[in-house]
């Protein structure tokens, strides 16, 4: 009898954890999941190169490892809100609307 290969989790040199055979990041299901509160079968249409087994294999890791996870999560947010704070703001609604008028 011929069983089913369980899909693993494999980290990189940098430690970020991978889904085996995949380019996509425990991170980043864990990320959907959490945006979406879906289960694993209803995130799976949203991410369809990715099996349901793979999608609870990357959130058993991320329960495993939560802390490490959210951490590097609150890194990656804090990072992104540096890099917005250096950016010169961009235009208003408002001022959007108001260019397009001029322009008619």
């Amino acid at each position: 009898m011929e069983t089913a290969a369980t899909p693993k989790i494999r980290l990189d040199e940098a430690g970020v954890a991978w889904i085996e055979g995949t380019r996509t990041k425990v991170i980043e299901v864990v990320l959907n999941q959490q945006w979406s509160g879906e289960t694993p079968e209803e995130l799976q249409p949203d991410m369809p190169h990715l099996s349901v087994e793979q999608i609870r294999v990357a959130m058993a890791y991320y329960e495993a490892h939560r802390e490490e996870l959210e951490s590097d999560i609150a890194r990656r947010r804090q990072w992104v809100e540096e890099i917005r704070e250096t950016q010169p703001k961009g235009p208003t609604r408002e001022e959007l609307l108001a260019r397009l008028k001029a322009k008619t």
